[in-house]
């Protein structure tokens, strides 16, 4: 299934803080699928369903094609269409697992009984995050957009582009249009020219670009590269729970090593998923600033996210500072290799 924000936030949530303490009804019904009635007496991994958010073309969904299919225990995957959708979904309890920048845990971290705790660091591409303009614009830098109406994906890597370009820039949030869009209605408006620039990720950047769209930056020197895996700390606390959770990220580390081992095939297996051309995956790959490696938490790590909660701080755009220490939990550190 694949869970839109709209979904989620169906009933009147409100969008802009997005430090909710539950999803919206709508949003809970669909994912109690997932969500089998815990059993009573003892339990073993095979009674067991772990609760895995993945995202559309992510590593997280190949572990049939990566050789790992065989846990012992069941996993009921969702479908995501963003990280800041995956967060609020561990932080309503309806989620174990899922993947992340570091970017939406900070947008919760104030939530009363805030249930995400980062357990892992996926090192990644930061050169399939960018900034677009279409075919014709004049802009030849960042700062050529003053005025100008961009779009930009609420409370994710994006948004922390966005600001760090403006900061680049020496101009302010209020000097430009800012539009907050989810992924897919903002390529609907950067194709129809309802926005001037568009700041967005993944494979939809490829698409753009085949159909004409110029990067006029990638968020490589902005992003650290770090994307994080969260889980609910119910499920951590649980000791069968943790024991499938460790197991589960041992099997993530080996689809990254299947990816890097073979771009051609990741861009196959990619395409035969989700009807994209295999060719603009093979680009991505071909492009990207560093191979996939999930590994442990490290102090690095958390002052790195640290540093872009920092920075929205900065800008005004969080309540006040925040400590991001409190959602790091390294209880499933003995599962991962070294960074």
């Amino acid at each position: 299934m694949i869970l839109s924000r709209r979904h989620l936030l169906a009933g009147g949530l409100p969008v802009a803080g997005l430090a909710v303490a539950g999803l919206a009804a709508a949003g809970l019904s669909t994912l109690a699928a997932c969500s089998p009635a815990k059993p009573a007496g003892p339990r073993s991994l095979s009674d067991l369903t772990l609760r895995a958010a993945t995202y559309r073309g992510n590593p997280e969904a190949f572990f049939k094609e990566a050789g790992v299919a065989d846990a012992p225990y069941k996993i009921a995957r969702s479908e995501f269409a963003s990280g800041n959708l995956i967060a609020e979904a561990i932080n309503a309890g309806a989620l174990d697992i899922g993947g992340m920048s570091e970017i939406p845990p900070i947008f919760i971290a104030g939530a009363p009984g805030n249930q995400v705790r980062i357990v892992a660091v996926l090192q990644g591409d930061v050169n399939n995050q960018v900034v677009l303009v279409p075919s014709g614009s004049k802009a030849q830098a960042f700062a050529d957009l003053k005025g100008q109406r961009i779009g930009y994906v609420k409370a994710t890597t994006s948004h922390y582009i966005l600001l760090r370009l403006l900061e680049e820039a020496g101009l302010k949030w209020t000097d430009i249009k800012p539009v907050a869009l989810s992924p897919q209605d903002g390529l609907a408006a950067f194709s129809s020219g309802a926005i001037d620039a568009w700041v967005i990720y993944g494979v939809m950047v490829q698409q753009a670009r085949q159909a004409g769209a110029r990067v006029l930056r990638t968020a490589l020197g902005i992003l650290s590269g770090n994307y994080l895996v969260a889980a609910a700390k119910s499920a951590l606390d649980d000791d069968l729970k943790r024991q499938a959770l460790g197991d589960y990220l041992r099997r993530y580390a080996k689809i990254a090593d299947w990816i890097n081992a073979d771009g051609p095939r990741w861009a196959r297996v990619r395409g035969a998923a989700t009807g994209v051309p295999p060719a603009l995956y093979l680009r991505d790959f071909q492009e990207r600033s560093s191979p996939f490696r999930l590994h442990k938490i490290t102090d690095a790590a958390i002052a790195s996210q640290q540093g872009v909660v920092d920075a929205f701080a900065t800008a005004g755009l969080i309540p006040g500072k925040i400590d991001v220490r409190p959602l790091w939990d390294d209880r499933l550190n003995n599962a991962l290799p070294d960074a």
